[in-house]
């Protein structure tokens, strides 16, 4: 073999030697941009997890506030009404024992 043909052999193997490493290196960083987009977007997604959690937490709030709310007002409607019922049968009661007590 002549010389020229084994400088030839031995700079197309050192060309492929270069071409695998610089293949290998944008392999690396596809591979770390991948891992950094793919923790990005699992981070994003957290936080609009969080977010939409905190948002159904306040409205379930404002809802179970609201329910107290007007579960508060019928309570005070019964008791008044009740009030008032035993009100005016107090004072029936108090004419029958009187009607006994002077008729009697």
């Amino acid at each position: 073999m002549s010389l020229e043909a084994i400088k030839s052999i031995s700079e197309a193997e050192e060309r492929e030697k270069k071409a695998k490493q610089e293949a290998q290196q944008r392999a690396g960083k596809a591979i770390d941009e991948a891992h950094r987009a793919g923790n990005d977007a699992v981070q994003a997604t957290v936080e609009r997890a969080e977010s939409e959690v905190a948002a159904l937490k306040r409205a379930a709030d404002a809802k179970a506030a609201e329910g107290a709310k007007e579960l508060s007002s019928t309570t005070a409607n019964k008791r008044a009404s009740i009030k008032a019922r035993a009100e005016s049968r107090l004072d029936a009661a108090a004419g029958i024992i009187i009607e006994r007590i002077v008729g009697g």
